[in-house]
């Protein structure tokens, strides 16, 4: 059986797929969406995935977000479609929010309950529904549920769970030191490692002070790649260096006889830009897109990126550091569409 799990991207969402990898053993297709764009893509994505699968069994979850009507017929369409073609491929959706009441009412597959947060009715769900966690994995879990439960619907007469949950709200929240979109799967597990890290502090007195003095030991202990200790901004960065140079042959893109590295949605690139060139002397430059076409551009000194920016989009700034900004650039959250627009652009310049 293929599982794939959609969800959100905050606290709630990702302690859906804390449940689904613990549940499943971490098998699984994950994917993690906001709504509007990222959802539809998302639901693209995972139709190609189950037309590509039609002779596997496939269970699909969404949690932690309301379809569209639109979005609902449409998947629920997709689906009929490869089950009359001979598929075998089950949908459940989990939600708390009164906004998909619509759709809701329509599919039976559509599960919505706003008296809970998603985190609990997928901990609900596996227990009643499917093959349930065991006894010792329960003593674990079922307190951080409780605890995500309580801020995630803003239970304020629960004070200890809801104080506990603040503490996660945050831990998730600000979970930005390894990019969501361009390193998806590693930013899933170091969240999921987080609240795995977290569910350790609730049975404490003061728990929630504790784990609020520790989120930044936490933190460093992954992203840590030896024994050697750092500031959190180094360690993060080394980290960072060591994920592109893992992921660099998917990551290039050409200009000319030049071989640079292009990234998406990273964000303050110079300092990871300058060490990964340092570390990769067959690289020349460094590109790195943001989701409204924003660009910036990095070298050391083996290209103008000037030039390019200029060429490109008509930007500009210094050999070793520019930014543009691409007018005509679509906003997607898929990487593969973005490197083959920037690559596009690099063969026209003349």
């Amino acid at each position: 059986m293929i599982f794939i799990h959609l969800s959100h991207t905050d606290l709630d969402g990702f302690g859906c797929q804390l449940l689904t990898k613990e549940y499943f053993n971490n098998e699984g297709i994950y994917l993690n969406a906001n709504y509007g764009l990222e959802v539809k893509l998302s639901l693209k994505k995972i139709t190609d995935i189950m037309k590509e699968n039609q002779d596997e069994e496939i269970f699909l979850l969404i949690s932690d977000l309301n379809l569209t009507l639109q979005e609902s017929k449409d998947l629920n369409k997709n689906i009929n479609m490869f089950n009359e073609n001979g598929a075998n491929i089950k949908v459940q959706l989990l939600d708390h929010h009164a906004s998909g009441q619509k759709a809701a009412d329509k599919f039976d597959w559509y599960l919505l309950d706003t008296t809970r947060c998603a985190t609990k009715i997928v901990y609900d769900y596996i227990n009643s529904e499917l093959d349930g966690f065991s006894d010792t994995t329960k003593e674990w879990l079922e307190p951080l549920v409780n605890a995500i439960n309580a801020v995630d619907i803003w239970l304020d007469h629960d004070t200890k769970n809801f104080e506990f949950g603040k503490v996660c709200l945050r831990l998730i929240g600000r979970a930005t030191e390894i990019n969501q979109i361009l390193f998806a799967e590693l930013n899933r597990e170091y969240r999921c490692h987080l609240l795995n890290e977290a569910a350790k502090y609730i049975g404490r007195e003061n728990g929630h002070i504790l784990l609020d003095n520790d989120i930044h030991f936490i933190k460093k202990r992954f992203l840590q790649l030896d024994e050697k200790d750092d500031t959190i901004d180094n360690l993060s960065a080394k980290k960072l260096v060591n994920i592109l140079d893992s992921k660099k042959d998917e990551l290039t893109v050409f200009y000319k006889e030049h071989k640079g590295l292009l990234t998406f949605s990273l964000g303050s690139i110079s300092i990871p830009a300058n060490a990964f060139l340092k570390a990769n002397p067959e690289y020349d430059f460094f590109v790195d897109i943001s989701r409204k076409g924003n660009a910036g551009f990095r070298a050391d000194g083996k290209v103008d990126v000037s030039i390019l920016a200029t060429k490109m989009a008509k930007g500009g700034g210094h050999p070793n550091a520019s930014g543009a900004r691409f007018e005509d650039f679509k906003e997607t959250i898929i990487y593969d569409d973005v490197k083959k627009f920037i690559q596009r652009k690099l063969k026209e310049i003349e």
